[in-house]
C-alpha cells in the first residue's frame, strides 16, 4: 500500500468475525471515519457474511479481506477460544507475508495476534479491549481451569506486547489494570469509535 502523502496512514484492522454487533459496529464506525480523513484502511477478519454484516463493510469505501473462513470456529461445540485463536493467527499470518507494513495495525479482541504484527518493521500495534477475556470466561470444572490456564497466560502476555491499548471507560481501564499485572501502562479510554479530540489530528 503506498500512501496518497505523508500525513496519511495505512492502517490495517484485524477483528476475528465481521458480523452484526456492537464490537462489530464500532470497528466499522472506526473504519469509516479514518477512511473519510483520507487514511488508508483495510480490514482483514476469518469471517465477513456479506448478506449478514453491516453495510459500510461491502459498499466500497474500505476493502475487506477474509482469510481462514475454512478453519472451524469450534469442535463440537467446544474450544471456541482455541478455534478463535487459531482462525486470527492465520489471519495475522497472511497479513503479516502477504503485505507490506502498514503504519498502525489496530487488533481488536484477541490479543494473540499482537506480536505477529509487531514483526513488520515501523509497524505500531493498537489493541482495543473491550473486555478482559479472563474474566468473562466460565471455569466451573477442572478441566475447564486446565483448559483456560495457557489462554488466560496468552492474553495478558501478549496484550502487554502493544504499543498502545485502548478500553472504552474507565471501569474497564480499572478492570484491566487490577487483572493485568504483568505489565504497567498509562490510563485512557474511549467513548467512541474515535473522539472529537482525534478527529482532528487522526
Amino acid at each position: 500500500m503506498e500512501r496518497k502523502d505523508s500525513s496519511k496512514l495505512n492502517i490495517a484492522i484485524i477483528h476475528p468475525d465481521l458480523g452484526i454487533g456492537g464490537a462489530e459496529r464500532l470497528i466499522v464506525d472506526a473504519a469509516v471515519e479514518l477512511s473519510s480523513k483520507g487514511h488508508n484502511i483495510h480490514i482483514f477478519t476469518s469471517q465477513h457474511d456479506k448478506t449478514r454484516c453491516f453495510e459500510e463493510t461491502v459498499s466500497g469505501t474500505f476493502p475487506v479481506t477474509v482469510y481462514g473462513s475454512f478453519l472451524p470456529r469450534h469442535i463440537f461445540y467446544r474450544l471456541h477460544a482455541v478455534c478463535a485463536y487459531l482462525r486470527c493467527i492465520f489471519v495475522a499470518l497472511r497479513v503479516l507475508f502477504l503485505y507490506r507494513s502498514f503504519d498502525i495495525v489496530i487488533a481488536d479482541q484477541v490479543s494473540v495476534v499482537i506480536p505477529l504484527m509487531k514483526m513488520k518493521k515501523l509497524t505500531k500495534v493498537m489493541f482495543y479491549c473491550h473486555f478482559p477475556d479472563v474474566l468473562l470466561a466460565q471455569r466451573t470444572t477442572f478441566l475447564r481451569r486446565i483448559y483456560r490456564t495457557p489462554i488466560d497466560f496468552l492474553e495478558e502476555i501478549t496484550t502487554g506486547m502493544a504499543d498502545l491499548i485502548l478500553v472504552n471507560n474507565k471501569f474497564t481501564a480499572s478492570t484491566f489494570a487490577k487483572n493485568f499485572t504483568a505489565f504497567k501502562f498509562t490510563r485512557g479510554s474511549t467513548s467512541r469509535a474515535v473522539s472529537k479530540d482525534q478527529r482532528g489530528s487522526v
